[in-house]
């Protein structure tokens, strides 16, 4: 600010500008907690304080660099949501952001670990980590409003999002360098939670918990999937891009969810394994391994689950009172598990490391 701007500000205003400039780029103490789990006795660390909201980014976004020494998350330490990241060596935090609004779902790093990408409001903004000067990409019409997710495809080139006018609603693409949203389709129903194929050029999306779309990336070929009776829970393309792993809610409460498997390519569906009633799950890079929260009462517990075995194992309890918000996930190495709980307060972020119990894989794959 020159003098002549300084001294013509309103007091409060300059201020404020300066706390703001001050606190984005601040690094924060640690906050991480050890505890032994009562189930298991296997030491469980809960990474921020229950008693202010910290939230993890959606479960298909990238919420780790690949080397799985970094983690991208949402907070509300100082007040407001902002994005933070922690250095998962030494759980010390450094503030991304100073906005409004911000979606903490929409949060993810980009494939080179270089930027990261958020919606707050109704603008989707690209920020370099480097110098954290943030570009808006795109501003949500008026007389439109964004559908929930937002995520970016594996080569790191194009957003993808989708935003609701009334009944109807359409699915967005904009490039991460410069250019203008374009419609990739339209639907009369609230397309939701958009996710990028890897290694081909299509698009899974929501229908609410109703089904799970596909479609090419120039609008063509758009199909309803043929997916096991019953609701749709959370659902993610595998590494490498040829199936579909979701969550099946059968409508009859008294059956088991299940983890099941969708392959586009031959339009076959088939059962992974029976559940301890997960109301989440994630699963590791090469999908052998899945974790899950059960919303069992009685066993409110995160659970590993081998795919050649189908057989359970308890790692911890997460007592959550909203099992499907805890989003359990594997770190990129598979030696970690994360989720999210308010057991103790307030949403917080816990980790387990299974290091002997899982393999590792590579990242890089």
């Amino acid at each position: 600010m020159t003098r002549r701007s300084l001294l013509a500000a309103p007091f409060g205003a300059m201020a404020a500008r300066l706390a703001a400039e001050s606190v984005k780029g601040a690094t924060l103490p640690l906050t991480s907690r050890r505890y032994s789990d009562p189930t298991t006795e296997l030491d469980v660390f809960r990474l921020t304080e229950p008693s202010y909201v910290s939230t993890l980014p959606a479960h298909y976004n990238r919420a780790f660099t690949r080397n799985s020494t970094t983690l991208l998350f949402a907070s509300e330490r100082e007040g407001t949501a902002q994005a933070f990241r922690m250095d998962l060596k030494t759980a010390e935090w450094r503030q991304l952001t100073d906005t409004e609004e911000l979606d903490a779902a929409s949060l993810t790093f980009t494939p080179d670990n270089r930027s990261f990408a958020y919606f707050a409001g109704r603008s989707l903004s690209l920020s370099p980590l480097s110098s954290l000067r943030e570009r808006r990409l795109h501003e949500v019409a008026e007389g439109w409003e964004r559908t929930p997710g937002m995520s970016i495809g594996p080569d790191g080139t194009h957003a993808l999002f989708a935003e609701r006018r009334g009944e109807g609603s359409r699915l967005r693409m904009i490039p991460l360098a410069r250019g203008e949203a374009a419609t990739v389709t339209e639907a009369p129903f609230a397309i939701s939670h958009p996710i990028a194929r890897p290694m081909r050029a299509q698009i899974l999306f929501r229908q609410a918990d109703q089904g799970l779309w596909l479609v090419d990336s120039g609008g063509r070929q758009k199909r309803q999937l043929k997916l096991a009776p019953g609701l749709v829970g959370p659902a993610n393309w595998s590494t490498d891009g040829r199936t579909i792993l979701y969550l099946n809610l059968p409508e009859d409460r008294a059956q088991l969810n299940n983890i099941r498997e969708y392959t586009p390519d031959t339009n076959t569906d088939r059962l992974i394994a029976k559940t301890s009633q997960y109301a989440h799950f994630g699963f590791n890079r090469d999908g052998s391994v899945f974790v899950g929260a059960s919303r069992n009462k009685g066993s409110p517990d995160i659970l590993l689950l081998l795919r050649v075995t189908r057989r359970e194992m308890t790692l911890c309890e997460h007592k959550s009172s909203q099992p499907a918000e805890t989003a359990p996930r594997f770190s990129p190495d598979s030696q970690r598990v994360f989720f999210q709980s308010d057991r103790d307060g307030k949403p917080a972020i816990y980790d387990v490391h299974v290091d002997e119990l899982v393999a590792k894989t590579d990242a890089d794959r």
